[in-house]
C-alpha cells in the first residue's frame, strides 16, 4: 500500500536518542523535529502565508471543528481544498475535531457512535463521529489527517480512562475503514490512555496492529504537572514504530519542545506563539519578555538582540509596547512574527544539535539562559 506520507530517519543523537528525519508529503518534505504553528481558522492568527514562509514554517495545523462550523468543509472543497483556499502550498495537518468537541463539557453528549454537541457559535446541534470526521478532513484536503479520538481530562479515574482509550481504538478502526483517499492524505492514529502506563502500552499495541502511516500521542500536556508529562512522554514514545512519524499534540513551550525531541518526537504543534503575542509577550533567547510592562517604555533595543526576524530587525521594544498598549493590530502582528520565528529557529537549532550528538548539552545551556530549571 502506498501511503501519502512516509518517514526517513537520517540520524539518531548518540547523547539522547533524539531523531533527525524527513517526512515526505504530497506538498513537500518536512525536516524534523519540527514545530507546527496552528492556523485554527485556516490562518495563523495575524500572519500572512508569506510571513510564515519567511519564518521557515514547514507545515501548519488547521482545525477540523472550527472549519466544519464555518465556512464549512463543502465550501473549502469547492475552493479546491484548504491549500488553495488559504494560499498555502506547503504541508497542512488537520486535527480530528475531537479535542475541541470534548472540551465543550456540558454542551456535548458522547455515545459509542460519536458525539452530539452544540455549536459554540449559535448553540445549534451538531454531530461528529469517525466517519464524518474523515469526510470533513478529506474535503479539506490536508496532507496529514487525524483519527477521531476522545481526549480524557486530567485527572481522570483508571476506569474512565480505560473505557475512553478502548473507545478511541474502536473509533480509530472506523476511521481507517472510512478513509478513502490514502494516497492524498495520511491518516495518523492517536495514542490515548491518560497517565496510566499499562493503558498507554495497550493503546500503542492496538494502534500498531492497524498499521497507520504515523502516530500521535494525545491526552498529555492537558494541565498535569511537568514531571507527569515527562514520565508518560518518555514511556510512550519509544513504544511507537521507528519507521513512522511521531507527533506530540498540543506542545509549544521551548522546554517542552526540547524535551519532546529528546524523547524521540518528530512533530509538535501549539497555539502558544500567537496566543501570548496577543497578550503582549515575546519569547526571547534570554527568556520571556512581557513587553507591555512599564519597564520597556524607553527601551529602544530590539525584542531579542540575537534574533534576525523582520520584527527584531526593524522595531524596538518601546515601539511594540506602545502598539500593544494602544491596542493597535500591528503590535500583535509584530509579536506573532517574532514568536513563530523564535520557535521555528529553536527547532532548526535542535536539528543541528542532534546531528552533532550534542542535544543534552544544548538543552542544559538553553535552560540556564532562558531561566528554566533543569
Amino acid at each position: 500500500m502506498k501511503y501519502a506520507v512516509t518517514y526517513e530517519l537520517l540520524h539518531t543523537c548518540k547523547q539522547t536518542g533524539a531523531r533527525r528525519g524527513i517526512i515526505h508529503t504530497p506538498h513537500g518534505d518536512i525536516q524534523t523535529p519540527v514545530f507546527m504553528p496552528v492556523g485554527t481558522q485556516a490562518t495563523v492568527k495575524s500572519m500572512t502565508p508569506e510571513e510564515l514562509i519567511d519564518a521557515n514554517a514547514q507545515i501548519i495545523l488547521s482545525n477540523t471543528y472550527h472549519l466544519f462550523l464555518r465556512p464549512g468543509n463543502e465550501l473549502i472543497k469547492e475552493a479546491g481544498g484548504l491549500h488553495n483556499f488559504m494560499n498555502w502550498n506547503r504541508p497542512i495537518l488537520t486535527d480530528s475535531g475531537g479535542f475541541q468537541v470534548f472540551s465543550l463539557g456540558a454542551l456535548r453528549k458522547i455515545t459509542e457512535d460519536g458525539v452530539e454537541f452544540r455549536s459554540h457559535l449559535d448553540g445549534s446541534k451538531k454531530y461528529l463521529n469517525p466517519e464524518i470526521a474523515m469526510k470533513i478532513q478529506e474535503d479539506l484536503g490536508a496532507d496529514i489527517i487525524m483519527a477521531f479520538d476522545e481526549c480524557c481530562p486530567y485527572p481522570s479515574t483508571y476506569e474512565y480512562t480505560q473505557k475512553s482509550m478502548e473507545r478511541t481504538t474502536r473509533w480509530a478502526k472506523r476511521c481507517k475503514l472510512a478513509h478513502k483517499s490514502i494516497e492524498k492524505n495520511a491518516l495518523f492514529g492517536i495514542v490515548q490512555g491518560g497517565f496510566y502506563k499499562d493503558l498507554r502500552k495497550k493503546s500503542v499495541e492496538d494502534l500498531i496492529e492497524l498499521d497507520f502511516p504515523g502516530y500521535a500521542i494525545g491526552g498529555i500536556s492537558v494541565g498535569e504537572p511537568k514531571e507527569k508529562f515527562l514520565d508518560i512522554l518518555r514511556y510512550t514514545t519509544p513504544l511507537l514504530p521507528q519507521n513512522k512519524p511521531r507527533y506530540l499534540m498540543g506542545v509549544g513551550t521551548p522546554d517542552y519542545l526540547i524535551e519532546s525531541a529528546i524523547a524521540g518526537i518528530d512533530m509538535c504543534d501549539c497555539v502558544l506563539p500567537t496566543r501570548i503575542a496577543r497578550h503582549g509577550t515575546a519569547m526571547t533567547s534570554n527568556g520571556k519578555v512581557v513587553v507591555r510592562n512599564a519597564t520597556y517604555e524607553k527601551d529602544f533595543s530590539p525584542l531579542d538582540p540575537e534574533c534576525d526576524c523582520y520584527t527584531c530587525r526593524n522595531y524596538t521594544r518601546a515601539y511594540i509596547r506602545h502598539l500593544i498598549n494602544t491596542k493597535e493590530i500591528l503590535g500583535v502582528r509584530l509579536l506573532s512574527i517574532h514568536n513563530v520565528n523564535f520557535l521555528t529557529k529553536l527547532m532548526d537549532r535542535v536539528k543541528i544539535e542532534i546531528e552533532h550528538d550534542n542535544l543534552a548539552n544544548f538543552r542544559d545551556e538553553f535552560y540556564i539562559k532562558y531561566g528554566y530549571e533543569k
